[in-house]
């Protein structure tokens, strides 16, 4: 008989879901935040030399404060990535191997829970009851089920906290950057920073297209709510500048 291991790496070589499709949730909120938090600083330069002299905003300090915001936000954010992950896993085994001394402890109660679990689903009450039997019988199963359905807790054991960090770091820097490439590449003025406005929303329609790439959203709600949250963000950060050059 196949282990458990086995059948489940059987069945995902049949039904293989994407490296990005896995780790979604790290890919948007890393790269959301990434270009809000990188295009805030530029937008706060921007702000506060609106009305007054350019020239003080130069690429350098923008480089310099962007780069340095980028690069200790995103290890910030891997690294809160990684304790989440592992604090997450830590609870979950935690309260299943509760799960499991109520089994042991209490069987009939607990086959109860799940009949009720099963018809409130809209399961027979006869076939409930044949069901509950059956999960009782394999304490990690019925264990498995209560988490799920009772506790409402997702099993993370394929979660891999180090990957979860590196994803989140990894986004975080790709989108990120892309708000500075306009100071790379050309003097600080007003030109310059239409440009990163421009780069902003457009980083921000490409993580809204990766989102509709692997979902089965439409395009228009992918992108239109990524670029919506981000956009709110942008302003508040260009409304900030503003108020400190006032």
């Amino acid at each position: 008989m196949e282990s458990i291991e086995a059948v489940t790496a059987r069945l995902r070589a049949e039904h293989p879901v994407g490296r990005i499709a896995g780790n979604l949730r790290e890919v948007v909120y890393g790269g959301n935040d990434g270009i809000v938090t990188t295009f805030a600083v530029v937008a706060g330069f921007a702000g506060a030399a609106m009305g007054g002299d350019t020239a003080l905003v130069g690429a350098v300090a923008v480089l310099l404060f962007g780069l340095a915001n980028l690069f200790s936000d995103a290890t910030a954010m891997g690294l809160g990535a990684f304790l989440s992950a592992r604090s997450q896993r830590d609870v979950y085994f935690a309260v299943r191997a509760g799960e499991l001394a109520e089994i042991d402890k209490n069987p009939d109660g607990e086959r109860a829970e799940i009949r009720d679990l099963l018809t409130a689903k809209g399961v027979d009450c006869e076939d409930a009851a044949r069901f509950a039997d059956l999960y009782i019988r394999y304490p990690d199963l019925a264990a498995d089920f209560m988490m799920r359905h009772e506790m409402g807790m997702a099993d993370p054991t394929d979660e891999v906290p180090s990957v979860t960090a590196l994803t989140t770091f990894t986004a975080f820097i790709l989108f990120g950057c892309i708000p500075l490439i306009p100071y790379f590449l050309l003097p600080p003025d007003g030109r310059t920073f239409a440009l990163s406005v421009l780069a902003t929303f457009g980083a921000l329609a490409l993580l809204g297209l990766v989102r509709w790439r692997v979902t089965t959203e439409t395009v228009a709600r992918s992108v239109g709510e990524t670029v919506a949250v981000g956009g709110v963000c942008a302003v508040i950060a260009y409304a900030v500048g503003v108020m400190f050059r006032l």
